[in-house]
This record gives structure tokens, sequence and C-alpha cells, in this order.
């Protein structure tokens, strides 16, 4: 084969900054077929326990406030802070015959350390690399997600305004905020997690907080190969498509790994381009050289200054950017994206919700209806189908494995329709006692316009890598 993929994936190894995971489930889970099988209820010795250690460490901590200069306490470096922290707690449980061992002192000093510089009890669960999701839906009730399945764990906050207090932090120190008035925030963590939270009242049952954490290592496209995400053929033809200026849409649900394919697939943009992204929550990390992040931005408390993605959109235009990256397309900033797309933007890409590549040129087209533009729906879908080039279809199984399902290609207009051909797809053949998805993946025998343009590039790829019902590598 004289693919350039060879080249292209050494690009995929270079050192990545921090990313979205997208997880998969190495191990099944079993479903639980009767109420016996439920795992029982924790016996109430040990919430006691907590409870006690919890009283504790709230009444150790307010006396740390009241004796001790946080100020110059929070300009120390953190192993020294950590000691007189240490030390201070010692003593006092000492004076309020605690019955305490060393490894619960240890414990008790790590947790009002994390109250003081960091996010007091989620602390725990944003350093564990297992961990994909953090959800709370009030004090009491918290879930975590590991390897595409949600768990319910215990996060010990005193009561709602413990937990009142650790959202306003995470809000103030990216410059937002969240109030009565405004009860509901979308942010970014300094950490570049995903950060949602509604407070009451429109949050009836107290703080609802959504963290989509972010990886320490990036997953590249040769990682999602490895973990069965995507076969190594499909890997090579999408890499060179990106690579050769073909715009790519990324469609699948909540949860289906869209930014985290964005981010492997952009790896292999050439970096000699400019790059604009646009977000709502800047989340992309883009290894090129050039690139230039742009994030919306919420109204004050008087209702001024709200930046729109379509806002931004409309401002890369004039920033001479080669591509733009849209982050998630979901209203009225569709039609500026498809216009700059469709005059010399070529290579764009964006994410977008959608269950099929099908329903992805739907949902496109009621976006630019969105727009109060007086379009007919022929000219709207000609707009479409001469600015796509690929639908990259993401789905999140049963069993918690996210896949690339379908890879479809824009063909054109026949009439009134936006023609579509699909090049590669998951085929489900049953699944497991366990809950596991039994498929493999194959072409559907069509081979894709474009490869005259990578032809032309030096690229080609061996006619197997197209071979109907063949099973992919």
């Amino acid at each position: 084969m004289t693919s350039r993929f060879s080249t292209l994936q050494n690009r995929d190894a270079r050192p990545q900054r921090a990313a979205e995971t997208m997880p998969v489930a190495h191990h099944a889970v079993v479903i639980p077929t009767n109420r016996k099988a439920l795992p029982a209820k924790p016996d109430a010795a040990p919430a006691k326990n907590a409870n006690k250690v919890l009283d504790a460490r709230v009444r150790i901590h307010r006396l740390l406030l009241e004796e001790i200069n946080l100020v110059a306490l929070e300009r120390l470096p953190k192993d020294e802070m950590r000691r007189q922290v240490h030390d201070f707690v010692s003593e006092k449980t000492k004076q309020e015959r605690m019955a305490i061992n060393t490894v619960e002192l240890d414990a008790l000093v790590d947790d009002i350390v994390d109250e003081m510089v960091g996010l007091g009890p989620l602390e725990p669960l944003l350093k564990d690399p297992d961990i994909n999701d953090i959800l709370i839906n009030g004090h009491q009730n918290c879930f975590v997600e590991k390897r595409g399945k949600l768990t319910p764990v215990h996060i010990p906050f005193k009561d709602e305004a413990h937990l009142l207090r650790i959202i306003n932090k995470i809000v103030a120190a990216v410059g937002r905020r969240v109030d009565e008035s405004q009860p509901m925030v979308d942010a970014r963590m300094l950490d570049g997690s995903r950060f949602n939270a509604a407070i009451r009242p429109v949050a009836v049952d107290g703080p609802l907080v959504s963290i989509r954490k972010f990886s320490k290592n990036k997953l590249g496209l040769h990682k999602l190969v490895e973990f069965g995400a995507i076969t190594q053929n499909m890997a090579e033809v999408l890499a060179a498509a990106v690579h050769a200026r073909k715009t790519t849409i990324i469609s699948g649900g909540t949860g289906t790994g869209k930014t985290t394919m964005l981010n492997a697939l952009s790896a292999f943009i050439p970096e000699d381009e400019r790059l604009i992204t646009i977000e709502d929550a800047a989340e992309l990390q883009l290894q090129q050289p050039h690139v230039a992040r742009m994030e919306t931005r919420p109204a004050n408390i008087e209702g001024h200054g709200e930046l729109k993605q379509r806002d931004l959109v409309k401002n890369a235009l004039r920033m001479r950017p080669d591509r733009v990256i849209l982050g998630e397309c979901r209203g009225e900033e569709a039609f500026d994206m498809l216009q700059a797309m469709n005059t010399g933007h070529e290579g764009s890409m964006a994410t977008i919700h959608a269950n099929t590549p099908r329903d992805a040129i739907s949902r496109l087209e009621q976006m630019l209806g969105m727009t109060g533009m007086p379009m007919t729906v022929q000219s709207i879908r000609s707009q479409i189908a001469s600015a796509l080039d690929l639908i990259v279809q993401l789905t999140r199984l049963s069993d918690g494995k996210r896949k690339v399902t379908s890879v479809a290609e824009v063909t054109g207009m026949e009439g009134d329709v936006i023609q579509m051909q699909e090049i590669f797809r998951f085929v489900r053949t049953g699944m497991e006692a366990d809950g596991k998805i039994l498929g493999h993946y194959e072409a559907t025998g069509i081979r894709p316009r474009f490869l005259e343009d990578l032809r032309a590039m030096g690229i080609e790829f061996p006619g197997r890598y197209f071979e109907p019902g063949r099973p992919q590598e």
C-alpha cells in the first residue's frame, strides 16, 4: 500500500494535552435478572462512622478558619501547607479526645486541604482516572460513570450549602456566576473538564451538577483502534480524508465520544494551516502550532454582553482561517458555518447531536430554518450537499462501549433529496449472556468519490479496504 497514513500515524503519537476521554468497557457488566441479585443495602454502622468523621472534619475546619491566617497559609507551597494543617489537626484531635488513628488523621488532613485549596469531596473523584463523569442530583444522591456504566457513590457533602459553596468556587474561578437570577451555568473547569450546574428554583430537589472529566492522556486515533472503537482501515481512510481537506461532521448522542473523535482526527490536519475553534465551553485540545480558540459568553446580570456561537463564527471568518472547527453545531450558527465550508474553508469540522447520518442532515436543515432567512427547502439542501463531504456516526452501545457505527459520504443532490452513500458500517450480530454486544465492521462495497482527490495527492488504498461483506481489519 502506498498510503501516507503510516507517516500521518506518527503525528498521532505526539505528546498530547488533556482531552475528553472516550472510555471503552473492557469488562462486561452482568445485568441482574431479579431483585435478589441486586446489591444488599449497606450497613448502618459505616454510615454512622462516616457521619462522625464528616462532623469532625467540619468542626476542625471551622476552628482552622477562626484561628489560622488563611491568606498567609494559602501562599505557602502545598507540602508546607499540608504540614502546618497536619500539626493543627493533630493538636485539635487530641484536645477534643477524638479516637482517630494515623491513617484516619492523614485522610482528615487531606480532606481539609482539599476543602481549602481544592474542591473538597470532589477531589478524590477528579483524581480517579477510571471515572469519566460525575453526576450529582442533590447533595445526598451522587453517581459516577466508569467504563460507560453509572454507579452510585457516596460523596460526603455536609449539606446543600456545602455543595453550593463548591459550585460557586468552580464557576468563580472561570469568571461565571450562578444564583437565583441565573440558576444555570455551563463552564470549563481549570483542568479542562466540562462543568454544568443548575440550582434552585430550577433544580427542585437541590443542586444538579454534571462534570465531564478530561483524561490526562489524550486518546489518539491509534488508541481508538486498539479499543475497538474503529478499525485500522477505517482510521486510515478518515485520517487521509481530513488531511485532504474533506469537510467532516461527527454525529452522535450525548456521551458517545464526539469531541474525542474530533480531537483524534484533527491531529491529521497539516501543521501549516491556521485553525480557529469555536465552543460554548472550550474543550478541544488541538495539537497544531497555529490555533486560535474562542469561547461563547453568557449575558451579564443586566442581560447584556452575550456572545453566541453565531457571533463568533462571523468574526472567525474575518480572521483569515484555513479551517473553522465548531465544537458543537446546535442552532442558527449552522448557516454561517455552512457558508464558510462553501467559500474557501474546506476541511472545516463540527460535531452535531443525531442518531444516524440521515438524522444529522435533517437536523442541519432544521437549524438553517431557525435563522429566519427566506430560503426554500431546495436551496437549504443544496447548501448542505455542497458543503459536506463526510459524516462519521458514533454510538454508545448498551454494554457501555463507544463505536463508530457508520461512515457516510455526501455525494450531492438528486431532485430535492440529498444523496448519501455509506462506506463502512458496524453490523451487530447478537448479545452474550452478560450483555456484551457482538458484531463486526464491514465495507458496503462503495468506493468513496474522494479517492480521486486522495490519489492526486499520492495517497492510495488497496481495493480490499472497500470489498463488500469483508470484515474490516
